[in-house]
């Protein structure tokens, strides 16, 4: 019974977050047909200050356009650099949501390999 209280509040209290966070893929289990890759990103110093959860909202809802979901990313210390982590049905679709987030790409690799210290 504990167990199952301490989950439900775990629960609502993601639910109070989730506006914030990037997308996650919604693939039916044991369905899914996307890929998961890695995209390297380049800005100008600054150019990621203005990321707030309406910019983060845009973005998924043009990545949804084409079947793309932003799982999480990651920036270097002086934020121009971003490892960023994305599902799709291909890499042209990744590509395209960039295109229209107007987001550069530096390079895009295919991660189907989940490698973890447990």
């Amino acid at each position: 019974m504990k167990r199952l209280l301490a989950l439900a509040s775990m629960l609502v209290f993601t639910g109070a977050f989730a506006a914030d966070l990037p997308s996650q893929s919604a693939a039916p289990v044991g369905k899914s047909t996307d890929h998961r890759y890695l995209i390297e990103r380049t800005f100008p110093p600054g150019a990621l200050a203005g990321l707030d959860a309406a910019t983060k909202r845009k973005v998924n809802a043009n990545n949804a356009i084409v079947g793309v979901h932003w799982i999480e990313s990651y920036a270097n210390a002086d934020k121009t650099k971003t490892f960023c982590i994305y599902e799709g049905p291909s890499e042209a679709a990744v590509r395209k949501a960039a295109e229209l987030n107007r987001l550069p790409v530096d390079s895009i690799t295919e991660v189907p390999v989940t490698l973890s210290p447990r």
